[in-house]
């Protein structure tokens, strides 16, 4: 009777190692896939922006920097299409009677209605370049439309432009007074310089 008793409690105490050790692998492995979905959200890399490249053009000067910009960022390109499209004579500066000029003269002439104001997927864009040629020191006035029809709450703007010799801040101040809701960053005149170079020192910048 002894050795069956003894035989008993041998069992029971091998089954009471059992359970512990089945219960402390459980918990390690528990404790584990904790510690890795940490690790794995915390490696999580930050949501990519999304960059869009609005540009103006007459010359295809400010289209070739616009092209530049978009190959640093990855973003997309945006080219303004006016309904009313710009001749060669309606651009001559020097002459008073062309297009250009007498908007120039007459500020309410230039609401230039656009083809494509508001892009697709609007909402779905962090950050925002605008391009364009100085025409007497402010923005092509195509650029004020496009400004002007959007809602740049939430967004970093970028502004960018291209001159036959004026610099680019009074452009600058320009389009901000007309949505001062944007997050407006220092923009640059890129007539000569290395485009894709400034905009990957912007990129660095943490734009």
């Amino acid at each position: 009777m002894r050795w069956k008793k003894a035989i008993s409690i041998v069992c029971m105490a091998l089954s009471l190692l059992a359970v512990t050790a089945c219960g402390g692998q459980q918990a390690a492995q528990n404790g584990g896939g904790k510690a890795a979905g940490t690790a794995a959200a915390e490696k999580a890399p930050a949501k990519a922006k999304k960059v869009l490249v609005v540009y103006y053009t007459n010359t295809h000067r400010t289209e070739q920097v616009a092209k530049a910009i978009a190959g640093e960022t990855g973003g997309n390109l945006y080219l303004l299409d006016l309904e009313n499209p710009y001749t060669t004579a309606d651009l001559d500066y020097n002459n008073k009677s062309s297009r250009v000029y007498q908007e120039h003269d007459e500020p309410s002439l230039r609401n230039v209605a656009l083809k494509n104001a508001k892009p697709a997927n609007w909402q779905d864009y962090d950050t925002v370049f605008v391009g364009y040629p100085i025409w007497w020191g402010i923005a092509a006035w195509p650029m004020d439309t496009f400004v002007k029809s959007n809602d740049f709450t939430g967004k970093t703007v970028i502004p960018f432009a291209t001159s036959g010799g004026s610099g680019i801040e009074k452009a600058e101040r320009s389009l901000k007074s007309h949505c001062p809701q944007a997050n407006w960053k220092k923009g640059k005149l890129l007539n000569h310089m290395d485009a894709a170079a400034w905009t990957k020192s912007v990129l660095d910048s943490g734009c």
